[in-house]
């Protein structure tokens, strides 16, 4: 008998600027807050989660030692509760709620958590590895070159121009802002404290990344990072962020029998490769193949949120797609909201949610590009 995995609740953090709002915060910390909140709001005793399974891009140092059992530790979870770390790039997050509802699926558990975090301001990125860390023969295999490079890669292979990308950075940050302003996300974010430039204790309840002083004559005369006259630059790619997000999973039967609310099912959900030298354009077959298993189009989808990496990679999509950008990251993405790495996929889905209520749609897509050529994909159905 199939299993039905449904999502009870789904809250994150605010996402933290690089020195922000966050930096003296330990990233084990940042994560309990949302573990802890997701378990309240959800109604529901910790002692009763089977299992949690944490995203985390950069598991070493602060964010090392298993940091998602620490976390769940942290935010005071029975010690009868096991936790993972798990980690599948920039997917990490994403993959903790596809594992999370596969051990459901199973019937081996019928409630579980999925979550992700990621402090980049303690634990920059690449500092568990990079591409000078891989030996000679795998070299010779593939060109392994860094992200930057392969949307550089992208926006040629697509015809993407600078313009394009500058345009749409700017107006990833315009929706990001009247998101806020219409408070879009207050009802998934839980606010907690933090310190402001001065170090002085405040309590911080919206992202810090969107930018009111931007324009597209600013972003224009941006310098290019990856490539010589290139196109992508700090302001058509994601923000380096702190945050964290959970997502409480149950069987159907089991959220009845408990009286808790399902909000929405998770109707199909894949992992694919593609290749690694291009590596971010994997959205486009994981999009593809998900539909494809779901019996259903893009245009089914009400809304849609795919990372923003870099904007090269939102544009590829969505013109081998031919989706509607009037669906797509419709309060903003990475290049605004920021990108925490590995709190990110979870982030997203709860965004997913919210909005998809907010909307009263019927389906919703997640997709997420993953460094080494590699994509998830996820539709959920709400409820």
């Amino acid at each position: 008998m199939k299993r039905d995995v449904v999502i009870v609740e789904a809250v994150r953090t605010p996402v933290g600027k690089r020195n922000g709002a966050f930096r003296l915060l330990h990233p084990i910390q940042l994560a309990a807050v949302a573990l802890s909140e997701v378990t309240k709001r959800g109604n529901i005793e910790k002692g009763l989660i089977e299992d949690m399974v944490m995203g985390c891009v950069t598991p070493i140092n602060e964010q090392g030692f298993n940091i998602g059992r620490l976390s769940a530790l942290e935010a005071d979870f029975p010690i009868t509760v096991p936790a993972v770390t798990i980690n599948r790039l920039c997917g990490s997050g994403q993959q903790a709620i596809h594992f999370a509802a596969q051990e459901i699926k199973s019937g081996d558990m019928d409630i579980t958590i999925a979550a992700g975090v990621e402090h980049m301001t303690k634990v920059p990125i690449l500092s568990d590895g990079n591409e000078q860390t891989i030996p000679s023969s795998l070299h010779e295999k593939y060109q392994i070159v860094h992200q930057g490079v392969s949307a550089e890669m992208i926006a040629e292979k697509y015809g993407i121009t600078r313009e394009q990308l500058d345009a749409y950075a700017l107006e990833s940050h315009r929706r990001a802002l009247q998101a806020i302003e219409s408070g879009h996300f207050q009802r998934e974010i839980v606010p907690l404290r933090g310190v402001d430039k001065e170090g002085n204790e405040i309590l911080v309840e919206n992202d810090e990344g969107p930018r009111r002083d931007t324009s597209y004559e600013a972003l224009s005369n941006l310098k290019t990072v990856f490539k010589e006259n290139g196109v992508i630059t700090a302001g058509n790619a994601s923000q380096i962020s702190d945050g964290a997000a959970a997502i409480l999973l149950m069987d159907s039967e089991k959220a009845k029998e408990l009286g808790c609310k399902a909000r929405a099912r998770i109707v199909n959900q894949v992992v694919v490769g593609s290749d690694p030298t291009t590596m971010l354009d994997g959205v486009i077959p994981a999009t593809k193949k998900v539909l494809q298993k779901s019996n259903l189009t893009i245009h089914d989808m009400d809304v849609v949120e795919i990372n923003e990496a870099f904007a090269s990679v939102v544009l590829a999509w969505q013109k081998e797609m031919e989706a509607d950008l009037q669906k797509v990251n419709v309060n903003g993405g990475a290049i605004a909201l920021g990108h925490p790495l590995g709190a990110t996929g979870a982030k997203l889905m709860t965004s997913l949610l919210h909005e998809l209520e907010r909307r009263q749609g019927r389906y919703g897509l997640l997709t997420i590009c993953i460094g080494h050529g590699m994509s998830t994909a996820m539709i959920i159905e709400r409820m």
